[in-house]
């Protein structure tokens, strides 16, 4: 299934289980192509290497299926919204995980604490039964995984799915959420985990 066939499965599995559509998308800009006195695209590397310098949390996308349970790390995370209670993640179109997520239509974000980055390196191989091993409870809405151990969570809807570039950004309504425990936040910064030092 092709990216726009993925995002056209989200849409019509959404509109199916009766969730808000999303609103009418802008129009598409003009095309045309790239004149040879232009500036060339920003190098790729160079563009990780300063984006780099902006420090994220770390999550675990997490949903239930068909097939079990199916998850995915994922620091590219906000809350979106109050009113209503919305967040968003971003997702590659060339993940394997996210037709899963999106087939279910629910995801639960689980926070990762700063002495869970084994847990986190575990969910960014593609391919591994990313689950072997790892303790979950279903969450009390959409019941995908909330993983022991992380120190909140929050359980979602999928309520849009948009395009951007080479990936695809991902609204979920806010259907329950969660602190288990104070802890200090996993954090990524210029390839590498840290925490947080005050």
């Amino acid at each position: 299934m092709g990216h726009a066939g993925m995002a056209a499965t989200a849409v019509r599995h959404l509109r199916a289980a009766g969730a808000p559509t999303a609103v009418e998308p802008l129009p598409r800009p003009a095309l045309r192509a790239v004149g040879d006195d232009e500036r060339a695209p920003v190098d790729p590397g160079e563009f990780r290497r300063v984006l780099g310098h902006f420090a994220s949390g770390v999550t675990i996308m997490t949903a239930l299926d068909a097939d079990g349970p199916t998850g995915f790390a994922c620091q590219s995370f906000a809350s979106l919204s109050l009113d209503p209670p919305l967040v968003t993640f971003m997702v590659a179109r060339t993940s394997t995980t996210w037709p899963r997520i999106a087939a279910a239509g629910t995801f639960c974000v689980n926070i990762l604490g700063a002495d869970q980055g084994g847990l986190c390196r575990s969910f960014a191989v593609s391919g591994a039964d990313k689950f072997a091993g790892v303790d979950w409870t279903p969450s009390p809405v959409t019941a995908s995984p909330r993983l022991t151990g992380a120190p909140a969570w929050i359980d979602c809807v999928i309520t849009a799915v948009h395009t951007g570039g080479d990936h695809l950004i991902v609204v979920g309504r806010v259907e329950s959420l969660g602190a288990e425990q104070e802890a200090d936040p996993l954090l990524f910064h210029r390839g590498r985990f840290g925490r947080f030092s005050g």
